[in-house]
């Protein structure tokens, strides 16, 4: 596998907690980078790794840049934050579902600790996810806060449905080494970026 596709398997040698944070990054901006320095933060873990998909099943149809160019103008964006790590795991790992890349990963790095990382706009419409409550069950999710979907984690269906596994944000320091199901939703200054306004014109990226 290329190792511009995929970090290199330390995680073998040592205990790593690594986020995950996935999309189309169509293109990445400041507000993708603004989540991953957050996460290193706010949960004590030792890199990010931005999963640029080859294509976002929920936006067939839609305008997509090469993946190429998308993971380039990436890493571009993050050549000075060393833990910040975009990669193609899913072109390396032929995987195009959330949940089976979760799982090849867990194969190949079996003593790293992933937690899944998310906007809340993306957890209004989690329950649409393949085997969205198989992904719950399988890595810690952490969840941040974004304009507009602030009360997102009391009405989303998943956010219902494991109300009794969410952390509290004084807590997200442990999430990486909680059992799943387990969550925090972590209010975040927000950061109003917009993949689709920078494609528009309207925003500078």
């Amino acid at each position: 596998m290329s190792r511009l596709l995929l970090p290199p398997p330390y995680g073998d040698r040592r205990r790593t907690r690594v986020g995950l944070l996935g999309g189309s990054f169509n293109p990445a901006h400041d507000g993708h980078r603004h989540i991953g320095q957050e996460a290193l933060r706010w949960l004590a873990l030792d890199q990010v790794w931005w999963l640029v998909s080859p294509g976002n099943p929920l936006k067939a149809g839609q305008p997509m840049a090469p993946q190429a160019d998308r993971l380039a103008r990436a890493q571009a964006l993050v050549r000075r934050h060393p833990r910040l790590v975009p990669t193609g795991i899913e072109t390396a790992l032929g995987t195009r579902y959330t949940i089976d890349t979760l799982r090849a990963l867990r194969r190949r790095f079996p003593r790293v600790r992933f937690v899944w990382l998310m906007g809340a706009d993306n957890l209004a419409q989690f329950h649409r996810w393949c085997a969205w409550t198989n992904i719950l069950e399988t890595v810690p999710v952490a969840v941040f806060d974004r304009p507009g979907y602030s009360l997102v984690p009391v009405h989303a269906r998943a956010a219902r449905r494991l109300a009794s596994h969410r952390l509290p944000s004084r807590a997200a320091g442990r999430l990486a080494d909680s059992p799943p199901p387990a969550w925090v939703f972590l209010p975040i200054p927000r950061h109003a970026a917009s993949a689709t306004a920078i494609r528009a014109g309207r925003a500078d990226p």
